[in-house]
Protein backbone atom coordinates (compact mmCIF):
# COMPACT_ATOMS: atom_id res chain seq x y z
CA UNK A 1 0.00 0.00 0.00
CA UNK A 2 1.35 3.50 -0.85
CA UNK A 3 2.33 5.93 1.95
CA UNK A 4 1.27 8.46 -0.29
CA UNK A 5 -2.91 9.69 1.22
CA UNK A 6 -4.84 9.45 -1.78
CA UNK A 7 -7.09 12.55 -0.19
CA UNK A 8 -5.74 15.08 2.12
CA UNK A 9 -7.17 14.49 5.20
CA UNK A 10 -4.86 15.89 7.21
CA UNK A 11 -4.05 19.22 5.15
CA UNK A 12 -8.23 19.92 5.16
CA UNK A 13 -8.69 19.54 8.44
CA UNK A 14 -5.64 21.72 9.16
CA UNK A 15 -6.86 24.22 6.81
CA UNK A 16 -10.40 24.57 9.07
CA UNK A 17 -8.24 24.44 12.37
CA UNK A 18 -8.07 21.59 12.66
CA UNK A 19 -10.34 18.59 13.94
CA UNK A 20 -12.91 19.51 16.70
CA UNK A 21 -15.65 16.49 16.40
CA UNK A 22 -15.06 13.48 18.48
CA UNK A 23 -17.69 10.94 18.82
CA UNK A 24 -16.84 8.10 21.07
CA UNK A 25 -19.00 5.66 18.47
CA UNK A 26 -16.96 7.05 15.69
CA UNK A 27 -13.69 7.24 17.31
CA UNK A 28 -13.96 3.29 18.16
CA UNK A 29 -15.47 2.46 14.51
CA UNK A 30 -12.03 3.92 13.30
CA UNK A 31 -9.86 2.47 15.82
CA UNK A 32 -11.48 -1.24 14.74
CA UNK A 33 -10.93 -0.04 10.81
CA UNK A 34 -7.44 1.05 10.88
CA UNK A 35 -6.19 -1.47 13.35
CA UNK A 36 -7.93 -4.40 12.18
CA UNK A 37 -9.41 -4.05 8.83
CA UNK A 38 -6.58 -2.35 7.42
CA UNK A 39 -4.40 -5.91 8.60
CA UNK A 40 -6.94 -8.32 6.37
CA UNK A 41 -6.76 -6.34 3.16
CA UNK A 42 -4.09 -8.54 1.83
CA UNK A 43 -3.91 -12.65 1.91
CA UNK A 44 -2.76 -15.94 0.24
CA UNK A 45 -3.62 -16.32 -3.55
CA UNK A 46 -5.29 -19.96 -3.96
CA UNK A 47 -2.80 -22.30 -6.76
CA UNK A 48 -5.29 -23.12 -7.99
CA UNK A 49 -7.83 -21.65 -10.40
CA UNK A 50 -11.38 -22.33 -10.51
CA UNK A 51 -11.90 -21.52 -14.35
CA UNK A 52 -15.66 -20.26 -15.18
CA UNK A 53 -17.16 -20.95 -18.69
CA UNK A 54 -17.50 -16.90 -19.42
CA UNK A 55 -16.80 -13.81 -17.86
CA UNK A 56 -20.45 -13.34 -17.68
CA UNK A 57 -20.83 -16.19 -15.16
CA UNK A 58 -17.95 -15.16 -12.80
CA UNK A 59 -19.72 -11.84 -12.98
CA UNK A 60 -22.72 -13.37 -11.93
CA UNK A 61 -21.20 -15.66 -9.40
CA UNK A 62 -19.20 -12.74 -7.45
CA UNK A 63 -21.97 -10.55 -7.25
CA UNK A 64 -24.24 -13.24 -5.86
CA UNK A 65 -21.34 -13.71 -3.21
CA UNK A 66 -21.38 -10.10 -2.60
CA UNK A 67 -25.43 -9.82 -1.62
CA UNK A 68 -24.72 -12.61 0.34
CA UNK A 69 -21.11 -11.33 2.25
CA UNK A 70 -23.59 -7.50 3.27
CA UNK A 71 -23.59 -5.76 -0.35
CA UNK A 72 -26.70 -3.91 -1.55
CA UNK A 73 -25.00 -2.86 -5.09
CA UNK A 74 -22.70 -4.85 -6.80
CA UNK A 75 -21.06 -4.03 -10.61
CA UNK A 76 -18.17 -4.48 -12.33
CA UNK A 77 -16.25 -1.81 -14.64
CA UNK A 78 -12.94 -1.54 -16.76
CA UNK A 79 -10.75 1.00 -14.56
CA UNK A 80 -9.12 4.06 -16.67
CA UNK A 81 -6.69 6.28 -15.78
CA UNK A 82 -9.16 8.95 -15.01
CA UNK A 83 -10.30 6.45 -12.69
CA UNK A 84 -7.04 6.42 -10.09
CA UNK A 85 -5.82 8.84 -7.60
CA UNK A 86 -3.32 11.35 -8.69
CA UNK A 87 0.60 9.88 -7.86
CA UNK A 88 -1.25 6.02 -7.36
CA UNK A 89 -0.41 3.54 -9.88
CA UNK A 90 -3.01 0.58 -10.66
CA UNK A 91 -1.74 -2.26 -12.74
CA UNK A 92 -5.27 -4.23 -12.58
CA UNK A 93 -8.11 -3.98 -15.15
CA UNK A 94 -11.36 -4.71 -13.47
CA UNK A 95 -13.02 -2.98 -10.26
CA UNK A 96 -15.76 -4.98 -8.61
CA UNK A 97 -18.04 -1.69 -7.11
CA UNK A 98 -20.05 -2.70 -3.99
CA UNK A 99 -22.35 -0.16 -2.21
CA UNK A 100 -24.54 -0.85 0.88
CA UNK A 101 -27.32 1.58 2.01
CA UNK A 102 -27.34 3.57 5.05
CA UNK A 103 -30.62 3.39 7.83
CA UNK A 104 -32.66 6.28 7.34
CA UNK A 105 -33.71 6.28 10.91
CA UNK A 106 -30.26 7.72 11.62
CA UNK A 107 -30.94 10.97 9.15
CA UNK A 108 -34.23 11.71 11.19
CA UNK A 109 -31.98 15.11 12.43
CA UNK A 110 -29.43 15.88 10.47
CA UNK A 111 -26.47 16.50 11.28
CA UNK A 112 -26.38 15.08 14.07
CA UNK A 113 -24.77 12.69 16.24
CA UNK A 114 -26.57 9.55 14.81
CA UNK A 115 -26.29 10.61 11.33
CA UNK A 116 -22.67 10.68 12.08
CA UNK A 117 -22.28 7.07 13.53
CA UNK A 118 -24.66 5.70 11.12
CA UNK A 119 -22.23 6.95 7.99
CA UNK A 120 -19.01 5.61 9.90
CA UNK A 121 -21.36 2.35 11.24
CA UNK A 122 -21.87 1.86 7.44
CA UNK A 123 -18.37 2.18 5.95
CA UNK A 124 -16.88 -0.48 9.12
CA UNK A 125 -20.31 -3.34 8.29
CA UNK A 126 -18.96 -2.37 4.05
CA UNK A 127 -15.49 -2.88 5.34
CA UNK A 128 -15.86 -5.87 6.55
CA UNK A 129 -18.14 -7.25 3.03
CA UNK A 130 -15.36 -6.24 0.47
CA UNK A 131 -12.95 -7.80 2.80
CA UNK A 132 -14.69 -10.52 3.12
CA UNK A 133 -15.35 -11.10 -1.12
CA UNK A 134 -11.72 -10.06 -1.65
CA UNK A 135 -11.07 -13.05 0.52
CA UNK A 136 -13.11 -15.20 -1.52
CA UNK A 137 -11.74 -13.99 -4.72
CA UNK A 138 -8.45 -15.11 -3.77
CA UNK A 139 -9.97 -18.84 -2.68
CA UNK A 140 -10.68 -18.75 -6.13
CA UNK A 141 -7.04 -18.52 -7.19
CA UNK A 142 -7.60 -14.72 -7.72
CA UNK A 143 -5.31 -11.68 -7.14
CA UNK A 144 -7.17 -8.53 -6.09
CA UNK A 145 -6.90 -5.76 -3.90
CA UNK A 146 -9.42 -4.16 -1.75
CA UNK A 147 -10.06 -0.59 -1.88
CA UNK A 148 -11.77 0.07 1.25
CA UNK A 149 -14.94 2.57 1.87
CA UNK A 150 -12.55 4.99 4.06
CA UNK A 151 -9.24 5.52 3.86
CA UNK A 152 -6.53 4.51 1.85
CA UNK A 153 -7.55 3.83 -2.11
CA UNK A 154 -6.00 3.84 -5.35
CA UNK A 155 -9.05 4.71 -6.93
CA UNK A 156 -12.08 7.05 -7.11
CA UNK A 157 -14.96 4.99 -5.56
CA UNK A 158 -17.86 7.41 -7.86
CA UNK A 159 -16.67 7.22 -10.94
CA UNK A 160 -16.53 3.43 -10.97
CA UNK A 161 -19.79 2.65 -9.05
CA UNK A 162 -20.92 5.26 -12.61
CA UNK A 163 -19.79 3.05 -14.97
CA UNK A 164 -20.70 -0.17 -12.89
CA UNK A 165 -24.46 0.78 -13.54
CA UNK A 166 -24.43 2.30 -9.31
CA UNK A 167 -26.96 5.64 -10.93
CA UNK A 168 -26.34 8.98 -11.87
CA UNK A 169 -24.51 11.59 -10.59
CA UNK A 170 -26.54 14.11 -8.11
CA UNK A 171 -26.23 18.05 -8.20
CA UNK A 172 -24.92 16.92 -4.45
CA UNK A 173 -21.99 15.39 -5.86
CA UNK A 174 -23.14 11.73 -4.78
CA UNK A 175 -24.52 8.58 -6.73
CA UNK A 176 -28.33 8.61 -6.91
CA UNK A 177 -29.34 5.34 -7.31
CA UNK A 178 -33.12 4.54 -8.63
CA UNK A 179 -34.53 2.63 -5.85
CA UNK A 180 -32.07 3.61 -2.62
CA UNK A 181 -31.32 7.12 -3.31
CA UNK A 182 -28.30 8.82 -2.41
CA UNK A 183 -28.14 6.84 1.02
CA UNK A 184 -25.55 4.38 0.43
CA UNK A 185 -21.28 3.93 0.79
CA UNK A 186 -18.98 2.40 -1.42
CA UNK A 187 -16.56 0.62 -1.86
CA UNK A 188 -14.24 -1.28 -4.25
CA UNK A 189 -12.23 -4.63 -5.13
CA UNK A 190 -9.86 -4.59 -8.19
CA UNK A 191 -8.27 -7.38 -10.01
CA UNK A 192 -7.15 -8.80 -13.03
CA UNK A 193 -9.91 -11.66 -13.26
CA UNK A 194 -11.87 -11.62 -16.16
CA UNK A 195 -15.25 -10.36 -15.67
CA UNK A 196 -18.35 -8.88 -17.55
CA UNK A 197 -18.85 -5.51 -17.47
CA UNK A 198 -21.73 -3.48 -16.61
CA UNK A 199 -22.72 0.25 -17.89
CA UNK A 200 -23.95 3.74 -17.04
CA UNK A 201 -27.91 3.79 -16.76
CA UNK A 202 -29.95 6.85 -17.49
CA UNK A 203 -33.00 6.72 -15.45
CA UNK A 204 -34.10 9.91 -15.87
CA UNK A 205 -32.22 11.11 -12.89
CA UNK A 206 -30.01 13.62 -14.17
CA UNK A 207 -33.48 15.66 -15.88
CA UNK A 208 -34.89 15.01 -12.15
CA UNK A 209 -31.81 17.36 -10.82
CA UNK A 210 -31.77 19.77 -13.02
CA UNK A 211 -35.43 20.55 -11.94
CA UNK A 212 -34.76 20.33 -8.01
CA UNK A 213 -33.01 21.94 -5.90
CA UNK A 214 -33.45 20.81 -2.78
CA UNK A 215 -29.81 19.99 -1.77
CA UNK A 216 -28.74 23.39 -3.06
CA UNK A 217 -31.24 25.21 -0.83
CA UNK A 218 -30.47 23.22 2.46
CA UNK A 219 -26.67 23.30 1.93
CA UNK A 220 -25.61 25.49 5.27
CA UNK A 221 -22.18 26.32 3.33
CA UNK A 222 -23.83 27.07 -0.03
CA UNK A 223 -21.83 24.67 -1.21
CA UNK A 224 -23.81 22.87 -4.21
CA UNK A 225 -24.35 25.07 -7.26
CA UNK A 226 -27.25 26.32 -8.95
CA UNK A 227 -25.93 25.32 -12.44
CA UNK A 228 -23.90 22.54 -13.94
CA UNK A 229 -20.49 23.51 -14.91
CA UNK A 230 -19.24 22.60 -18.73
CA UNK A 231 -15.61 23.40 -18.33
CA UNK A 232 -15.74 20.44 -15.14
CA UNK A 233 -16.27 17.61 -18.31
CA UNK A 234 -19.15 15.08 -18.67
CA UNK A 235 -20.72 12.57 -16.81
CA UNK A 236 -20.82 9.36 -18.00
CA UNK A 237 -24.10 10.39 -19.83
CA UNK A 238 -22.38 13.07 -21.50
CA UNK A 239 -24.21 15.46 -18.93
CA UNK A 240 -21.95 18.87 -18.05
CA UNK A 241 -21.32 18.01 -14.23
CA UNK A 242 -22.11 19.65 -11.21
CA UNK A 243 -19.45 21.16 -8.93
CA UNK A 244 -19.79 21.44 -5.39
CA UNK A 245 -17.35 23.51 -3.86
CA UNK A 246 -14.90 21.55 -1.62
CA UNK A 247 -13.16 24.53 0.19
CA UNK A 248 -17.07 25.76 1.57
CA UNK A 249 -18.40 22.17 2.34
CA UNK A 250 -15.62 21.11 3.95
CA UNK A 251 -15.13 23.51 6.90
CA UNK A 252 -19.19 23.15 7.48
CA UNK A 253 -18.67 19.25 7.65
CA UNK A 254 -15.42 18.91 10.09
CA UNK A 255 -17.32 21.54 12.38
CA UNK A 256 -20.66 20.13 12.43
CA UNK A 257 -21.08 16.27 12.73
CA UNK A 258 -20.03 15.32 9.28
CA UNK A 259 -22.87 16.98 7.96
CA UNK A 260 -24.56 15.17 5.55
CA UNK A 261 -27.67 17.25 4.90
CA UNK A 262 -27.94 16.92 1.38
CA UNK A 263 -28.53 13.03 1.62
CA UNK A 264 -31.50 12.93 3.43
CA UNK A 265 -33.16 15.69 1.94
CA UNK A 266 -32.38 14.44 -1.37
CA UNK A 267 -36.20 14.78 -2.50
CA UNK A 268 -35.05 11.43 -4.46
CA UNK A 269 -35.60 9.77 -1.63
CA UNK A 270 -38.78 10.53 -0.79
CA UNK A 271 -40.83 8.13 -2.09
CA UNK A 272 -42.89 5.11 -0.40
CA UNK A 273 -39.50 3.21 0.33
CA UNK A 274 -38.03 6.18 2.13
CA UNK A 275 -38.99 4.32 5.13
CA UNK A 276 -37.26 2.11 8.18
CA UNK A 277 -37.75 -1.20 6.44
CA UNK A 278 -36.90 -2.81 10.24
CA UNK A 279 -40.30 -1.73 11.89
CA UNK A 280 -38.96 1.78 13.23
CA UNK A 281 -41.15 4.35 13.19
CA UNK A 282 -39.71 7.05 10.84
CA UNK A 283 -40.93 10.32 8.98
CA UNK A 284 -40.31 10.99 5.41
CA UNK A 285 -38.73 14.04 5.87
CA UNK A 286 -35.80 15.06 8.31
CA UNK A 287 -35.12 17.30 11.10
CA UNK A 288 -32.75 19.91 9.76
CA UNK A 289 -30.39 21.67 11.90
CA UNK A 290 -28.68 24.78 9.62
CA UNK A 291 -26.22 26.65 11.12
CA UNK A 292 -23.76 29.54 10.01
CA UNK A 293 -20.65 28.19 8.48
CA UNK A 294 -17.31 29.03 8.92
CA UNK A 295 -15.13 30.66 6.83
CA UNK A 296 -13.83 29.54 3.14
CA UNK A 297 -10.95 27.23 3.33
CA UNK A 298 -8.76 25.51 0.96
CA UNK A 299 -5.69 23.53 0.54
CA UNK A 300 -3.30 24.04 -2.14
CA UNK A 301 -3.83 23.03 -5.71
CA UNK A 302 -0.85 21.00 -6.03
CA UNK A 303 -2.16 18.96 -3.02
CA UNK A 304 -5.67 18.16 -4.39
CA UNK A 305 -7.60 16.73 -7.36
CA UNK A 306 -7.74 19.41 -10.09
CA UNK A 307 -10.98 20.95 -10.72
CA UNK A 308 -12.35 24.36 -11.68
CA UNK A 309 -12.04 27.39 -9.81
CA UNK A 310 -15.49 28.26 -8.55
CA UNK A 311 -16.68 31.95 -8.33
CA UNK A 312 -17.73 32.72 -5.38
CA UNK A 313 -19.66 35.43 -3.79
Amino acid sequence: MSTVPAFKWDDWYAAVGGRSISIDEVNELLKEIHQDQYTRFEGPVAGEKHVFDSAEIASAHLKEKAKEFGADLVGVALIEPSDIYKGRTVTESHAIALGQRMRWRAFQTVPSHDSAVECMRVYYTLGETVIKLAEYIRSLGYACRVEHPIGDSDILHIPIGLKAGFGELGRHGSIINPEIGPLFRMGSIITNMDLAIDHPIDAGIAKFCDNCRACRLYCPAKAIPDHRSPEAGKDHLGNDRYVVDTGKCFPYFAKHNYCSICLPVCVYNHKEWARDFEGYQTGLWPDIKMENPPAEADIPRELRHDFPVLPRK
